[in-house]
């Protein structure tokens, strides 16, 4: 028997469940990002967007606060960003 802790429940909803997506620095990497994930989240507060560019420059990561209402809504949008071609991580 080991003594590692659990990881926290996530109770649901959680309003402002947050969500990291890193890509290629495309110009259209962030409406990419917003509008895919509009789909699993209608009400998506675009004032809780934020993007970062790596340092060299290669990079993006979009900074995403959703409205979470269960596993099967998150495993389906982590899937659908995958999906893409254009994720590299989702956070």
């Amino acid at each position: 028997m080991t003594d590692s802790p659990e990881a926290p429940k996530i109770e649901f909803p959680c309003a402002d469940y947050p969500i990291k997506v890193v890509g290629n620095n495309d110009n259209d990497f962030y409406g990419f990002v917003v509008e895919t994930v509009k789909g699993f989240d209608p009400g998506l507060d675009l004032e809780k967007v934020s993007v970062q560019d790596s340092r060299n420059g290669r990079f993006r990561s979009v900074r995403l606060k959703i409205k979470a209402t269960g596993e099967e809504q998150l495993q389906d949008l982590f899937a659908a960003l995958k999906a893409s071609g254009r994720v590299h991580m989702v956070l």
